[in-house]
């Protein structure tokens, strides 16, 4: 067992989880983040360039115009070319744009279907463990993305109670 995981015991079944499994894709977790920071200056009706994404969200440039290649593909955001260029969040989808639809667009709908045990084969005929458990956790993960717009995750960014990226821990010298 690596240091970074985690021991534990869930009736009668010793299960090893990595303590740095993601929920999302590494380029779903980005598109969030970077359609968060999108929406936040699309509401004060600014653009933001590729490099502002990038930094404010850590990723690297290349990876983040991927992702927003993606996201642009997908209609979710806007892309002006130019010296006043940027990307903004489409004007019919601003206020109404769901985590589900942008997880989608990335990430497609496995979230909801792959194993809890990333068994290639998990169905109700040949089920994991856990596969009960888990059924219930995606059915409230489908709830809460079904049911949260990106607007209401730009709320507490913009009144800097959220953050998009991890703020290193900063050292006292004394």
């Amino acid at each position: 067992m690596s240091d970074k995981s985690v021991r534990f015991n869930w009736s009668g079944f010793i299960f090893v989880a990595e303590l740095n499994k993601q929920m999302f894709s590494k380029a779903c977790e980005y598109g969030i983040r970077a359609t968060i920071f999108i929406a936040w200056n699309t509401g004060k009706e600014n653009r933001v360039n590729l490099k502002e994404i990038a930094t404010e969200i850590g990723s690297p440039e290349a990876f983040t115009a991927k992702i927003l290649q993606q996201l642009v593909k997908a209609g979710l955001i806007t892309s002006v070319k130019g010296a006043m260029g940027g990307f903004t969040l489409n004007t019919e989808t601003a206020e109404t744009l769901k985590l589900s639809t942008l997880v989608a667009a990335i990430d497609g709908d496995s979230i909801y279907r792959s194993c809890g045990l990333g068994l290639k084969s998990c169905n109700a005929k040949e089920p994991c463990p856990m596969h009960k458990q888990f059924m219930v956790i995606r059915e409230q993960l489908r709830e809460m993305l079904e049911n949260t717009p990106i607007s209401d995750l730009t709320e507490d960014y913009g009144d800097g109670l959220t953050y998009l990226k991890r703020i290193p821990e900063t050292i006292e010298l004394n």
